[in-house]
């Protein structure tokens, strides 16, 4: 599969999707327009290990529903996830049987080298 969950109005995901100048076979996602299913969702779980690692903890409601105070466990961080988008670690960029999670600097250049920069 090549697909890339992301928000187009996050200008940090559109940064980086003009970064990678993704071939036309990506699909793209706009999370907040069309939901993650929990399909898609349990997808992504299987490439990246866990829901913690595709949970966003500098969201603005992760801090506003002090979360980080509270003892999380993997349904908890699939649940928020599917609850809300902003709760994705965002981009999520899969190409194959590679997932790359989040905006850092590693994972844009990671996913360049899986895409065929």
């Amino acid at each position: 599969m090549k697909k890339v969950y992301y928000l187009k109005t996050c200008s940090t995901c559109v940064r980086i999707l003009k970064e990678l100048n993704l071939p036309s076979d990506y699909i793209l996602q706009d999370i907040k327009t069309e939901e993650i299913t929990v399909k898609q969702l349990e997808e992504m779980k299987a490439l990246a290990g866990s829901y913690e690692s595709l949970f966003s903890k500098r969201s603005k409601l992760y801090k506003e529903m002090d979360l980080k105070n509270q003892n999380l466990t993997e349904r908890d961080f699939k649940h928020y996830i599917l609850e809300h988008y902003t709760f994705l670690s965002r981009p999520v960029i899969i190409s194959g049987d590679s997932i790359f999670i989040g905006n850092s600097k590693k994972v844009v250049e990671e996913a360049k080298k899986s895409i065929g920069f």
